[in-house]
C-alpha cells in the first residue's frame, strides 16, 4: 500500500491509501478450482481455457505457449494466483481474436459487404473553415478506410485541379498531391481494394487532365472496366491492391460562391458539445419537423445523369462504379436494373425519411446494388449520425467524417475491427435473403442473450495525472456497458460508481437479449463521476458482437480520437445463452 496527497486549500492536505491491484472473488475462485496446491498447472490451464474460455479448439500446447509468454512466472511448474490474473489482465487475452485475419468470403460482389468509407476525406477539422491536405487522407487509409471521397474543383486560374470543399473557406491541396498520397498508403492496413469516391465540379478539359493524372498516378493499380456499364460488381478478391473510381459526370461546370457564414453557425445546439460527444440519436425518434429543418439547411450533394454529353470520354472510361439518381422520385431512385448496377447517394436524412415508406426495398436495392450515405450539410463541426440507419438497411458506403469523434465514430471503428480489420465486412444473410426480404422496422424474436460482467479496472493511474479527473480526490469510475443495434436492440446500462478508487472493482453483470446480434456491436465506456460538473471522460472501446469471444477478457479501452491507452483497459466476462 502506498498513499496519495491532495491539496484541498492553502495549508489542508488529504491522504488516501492507494490499494494494489489485486484479483476479484470471482478470479480466486475459478484459480481454486483450476489449480492444486496453490499452483495451475499446464493441463489445469488447458482445461481453464476449453471450460470457461469456452476455446473449444485450444491444445495443451497452447497453454504452454501462454504460461511461457506470460513474464515473471515465479513458479516454473505453473502459475500461481498471481501470474494467472496476471495473464488473464493482459495483452494476450484480448475479447477478439488477435491472430484472427481475413476470415469472410471475399470473393463475392462488392455489394455484399459493409465497407469502411470516409467522408470529406481531405479536411483536417470543420467542413467551413479547415485546412485542405492529404494528411488526414494517409491517417484514414492507416486505420483501414477503404473509401475516399474527394471534391475535385478548378483552380482560380482554371488551368489545374485542386481538392476543397467548396464554397467554403476551406483552403485547397492539389489533386495530384491526393492521389500520389493514396498511391502511397493505400494497402499499407488492407489489401483489399481502394475506392474513391469523385465529386466533379469540372469543365470537360480538366475532367481529361484529371484522367491523365489517374491513370499515369495508378497505372496498372488502376481498375477500369472494360464496358461502360458493370452486370455486376467483382469482388474484393479479385480487386486486392487496385484504386476503384466512383463518380457522377455533372451536367455543368457549377462556379464556387462564397460561403455565407455567419459567426455561430446554424447548427442547433445539443449535446454533442459533451466532453465525450453526444448520446448516439435514435433513428426511429425523428420527427417530420426534423426532416424539414434539415432539407432546408442541406448542401445537396447532387447526384447528375451519367449520360451526359459533355463528360469527356477519358474520364467517363475511367468510372468503375457508376453514381446517379435517375430522374424521377424515390421508387425510381430504388428501381433495380437486372442488366446493370450502379451506387446510389442518400443524405442521412433523405435515408431515414426514405426508411419510413420504403425499409424493405432499400434492403431489396442493396442486395445487387450500392448505397452511400452522407452527413447532412449542417454537421459544419465534422460531427457524424448513427451508422446504424445505414447498415441495417444494407448500406454499403456508410460514408463518415474521420476527422471528427464521438460515440458515432467509436462505434463505427467497432464494426471494421471485424474480418481482420480489412476494411471489408460481409453482410449478414438476414439482409442478403430475399423470402422474406428483411424489415429494418419490425421486431423480431430474441436469438441471443448476451451477459456482461464489468470485473474492474486499472491504467488510468499510469496513463493520467493524479489530478487529471479530480483536483482534491481520487477519481470515482462507473462503467456504462451496452449495444448499438437495430432498435429492439439498443439500449445502454450502467455500474455503480466506485469512490476514491483509481482501480475500481465493480463486479456487476448485465444481460442483453439480442433480436439481431450480426449487426450489434458492444458499447463499453467508461467515466468518472462529478457532482458539480459534466462527467469527465475515462476511456471507451467498441467491439463486434459476431466476433466476441466468451470468457474473461482484457479489454483495452481508446480515447475519444479512437487511440489506444498505454495502460487503461477493464476486466470483464462474456457469454451467449
Amino acid at each position: 500500500m502506498s498513499k496519495q496527497t491532495y491539496k484541498v486549500c492553502f495549508c489542508f492536505r488529504r491522504r488516501f491509501r492507494l490499494a494494489a491491484t489485486e484479483a476479484p472473488p470471482q478470479i480466486k475462485s475459478l484459480f481454486e478450482q483450476y489449480s492444486e496446491n496453490g499452483i495451475m498447472t499446464v493441463d489445469h490451464l488447458h482445461r481453464f481455457l476449453v471450460e470457461v474460455q469456452k476455446q473449444e479448439k485450444a491444445t495443451v500446447e497452447d497453454a504452454q505457449a501462454i504460461m511461457h509468454n506470460t513474464a515473471h512466472i515465479f513458479h516454473r511448474k505453473g502459475f500461481n494466483l498471481e501470474t494467472f490474473f496476471k495473464y488473464l489482465f493482459g495483452d494476450s487475452n484480448p475479447a477478439i481474436d488477435p491472430d484472427r485475419s481475413v476470415h469472410h468470403d471475399m470473393s463475392l460482389p462488392l455489394s455484399h459487404y459493409f465497407i469502411f468509407t470516409g467522408h470529406n476525406s481531405y479536411l483536417t477539422g470543420n467542413q467551413l473553415s479547415s485546412d485542405c491536405s492529404d494528411v488526414p487522407i494517409i491517417q484514414a487509409l492507416e486505420k483501414g478506410v477503404r473509401v475516399i471521397e474527394l471534391d475535385i474543383w478548378p483552380n482560380s486560374n482554371k488551368d489545374d485541379v485542386h481538392v476543397l470543399h467548396g464554397r467554403t473557406l476551406t483552403t485547397p491541396v492539389q489533386l495530384i498531391k491526393c492521389l500520389t498520397s493514396i498511391k502511397n498508403h493505400a494497402f499499407v492496413a488492407s489489401e483489399y481494394p481502394v475506392v474513391i469516391t469523385l465529386e466533379d465540379h469540372l469543365t470537360t478539359d480538366l475532367q481529361a487532365k484529371v484522367a491523365k493524372m489517374v491513370t499515369e498516378t495508378f497505372g496498372e493499380m488502376l481498375f477500369a472496366p472494360d464496358t461502360e456499364s458493370l452486370g455486376e460488381f467483382p469482388s474484393p478478391e479479385s480487386l486486392k491492391r487496385r484504386i476503384i473510381i466512383s463518380t457522377k459526370p455533372p451536367k455543368e461546370y457549377l462556379k464556387a460562391k462564397e460561403a455565407k457564414i455567419s459567426g455561430n453557425g446554424s447548427q442547433k445546439d445539443n449535446d454533442s458539445s459533451e466532453a465525450w460527444g453526444g448520446e448516439i440519436p435514435s433513428y426511429k425518434s425523428r420527427s417530420a419537423a426534423d426532416f424539414k429543418d434539415d432539407l432546408e439547411e442541406e448542401e445537396e450533394e447532387e447526384e447528375e445523369d451519367l449520360q451526359d454529353d459533355n463528360c469527356a470520354p477519358e474520364y467517363r472510361n475511367l468510372i468503375a462504379i457508376h453514381a446517379g439518381k435517375g430522374k424521377g422520385g424515390l421508387d425510381d431512385w430504388l428501381r433495380v436494373d437486372p442488366d446493370k448496377v450502379r451506387r446510389l447517394s442518400l443524405s442521412e436524412q433523405e435515408l431515414e425519411k426514405a426508411a419510413k415508406t420504403h425499409g424493405p426495398q432499400i434492403v431489396k436495392f442493396t442486395q445487387r446494388n450500392i448505397l452511400r450515405v452522407y452527413p447532412k450539410g449542417i454537421r459544419f463541426d465534422s460531427s457524424n449520425y448513427n451508422p446504424l440507419i445505414g447498415w441495417t438497411h444494407g448500406a454499403q458506403m456508410v460514408a463518415f467524417n474521420m476527422q471528427g469523434y464521438g460515440r458515432s465514430l467509436w462505434v463505427m471503428q467497432g464494426m471494421f475491427k471485424a474480418n481482420g480489420g480489412c476494411g471489408y465486412v460481409r453482410k449478414p444473410e438476414i439482409l442478403m435473403k430475399n423470402d422474406p426480404i428483411f424489415d429494418p422496422r419490425a421486431t423480431l424474436s430474441v436469438k441471443t442473450t448476451l451477459k456482461v460482467t464489468v470485473f474492474m479496472g486499472e491504467g488510468w493511474y499510469y496513463d493520467f495525472s493524479h489530478t487529471h479527473f479530480d483536483a482534491y480526490s481520487p477519481p470515482d469510475f462507473y462503467t456504462r456497458v451496452g449495444i448499438a443495434g437495430v432498435p429492439a436492440d439498443t439500449i445502454m446500462k450502467r455500474t455503480k460508481a466506485i469512490e476514491d478508487n483509481w482501480i475500481p472493482a465493480w463486479n456487476e453483470e448485465f444481460e442483453f437479449p439480442l433480436t439481431v446480434p450480426e449487426l450489434a456491436i458492444l458499447r463499453i465506456e467508461v467515466h468518472e463521476y462529478d457532482i458539480s460538473e459534466k462527467d469527465d471522460f475515462g476511456g471507451q472501446a467498441c467491439l463486434p458482437i459476431s466476433e466476441l469471444r466468451k470468457g474473461i477478457r482484457a479489454v483495452p479501452l481508446y480515447s475519444q480520437e479512437g487511440d489506444k491507452y498505454k495502460s487503461v483497459k477493464l476486466l470483464m466476462h462474456f457469454d451467449f445463452v
